[in-house]
């Protein structure tokens, strides 16, 4: 993602805006977070009380501010940490985290997570809520079409642009795949994904080679080295995590 200000100011407005375009694409569909769902991207002051109503990454960034001592859980760092990774998730203790998103998620349906030990390696990433809390997990075996596209969509995915149009890419993206039971990263397919739709782009124009992230049917914005390799290890130890843990099941 691009280099951000350290002014405090500055700070928040990139850390708003980092989370709508992530936040924006399962919202659209009505998956998550307010009806309203231009509120994501009229940022100003109403954004801290937007990002609460998503009830499955608030309580990821709540515990990655807290174990890095941040104020704002829509701190930049923060938000990027939730969505992409990077150092910051390594500063959560996983025990804590797992006891907190088990009472954040009591009563709701899940997928994974009442049958990890206490002592599992949980993660405050985006893919641990989608391929562990989130209930499509469950359904691999009994529906693994339905369940696998859903798993692929929600999560956070990577890939380079081949070719742009006036409101599409094509990317050369790793989707999910079954492996001798387990979830894996099959090789790269090419993928038709939105960056625009009329006056609506969540980044501005991709070119040919860069590495994008993905999150539904949208274009989120560039992705560095270190970001994909961020992007990758958290996605990569997320899925070790799953197979352990449905293997054991």
């Amino acid at each position: 993602m691009p280099p951000t200000t350290g002014h405090p100011a500055g700070r928040r407005h990139t850390g708003h805006a980092l989370f709508a375009r992530f936040a924006y694409p399962p919202n659209e569909l009505g998956y998550c977070g307010p009806q309203d769902t231009q509120a994501l991207l009229g940022g100003g002051d109403r954004m801290a009380a937007v990002a609460r109503e998503f009830d499955g990454a608030w309580p990821y960034l709540q515990a990655i501010a807290d174990a890095t001592g941040t104020a704002d859980p829509l701190d930049v760092d923060v938000v990027r940490s939730y969505w992409v990774g990077g150092p910051s998730l390594d500063a959560v203790d996983a025990v804590t985290l797992l006891a907190r998103l088990r009472s954040a998620f009591a009563g709701q349906v899940t997928g994974l997570l009442g049958d990890l030990p206490a002592a599992a390696p949980a993660s405050a990433h985006h893919s641990f809520h989608v391929l562990v809390v989130y209930p499509w997990v469950r359904f691999l075996d009994r529906d693994p079409g339905t369940a696998l596209g859903v798993l692929q969509n929600c999560r956070i995915r990577w890939g380079t642009v081949v070719s742009v149009d006036s409101e599409h890419v094509v990317l050369n993206s790793r989707p999910l795949a079954r492996h001798d039971g387990g979830l894996t990263l099959a090789e790269p397919v090419a993928e038709r994904v939105r960056w625009r739709r009329g006056a609506t782009a969540l980044t501005t124009a991709p070119e040919a080679g860069d590495v994008v992230a993905a999150h539904w049917d949208w274009v989120c914005g560039p992705l560095t080295a270190a970001d994909t390799a961020a992007l990758t290890a958290a996605t990569q130890a997320t899925l070790t995590l799953v197979n352990a843990t449905r293997n054991r099941s």
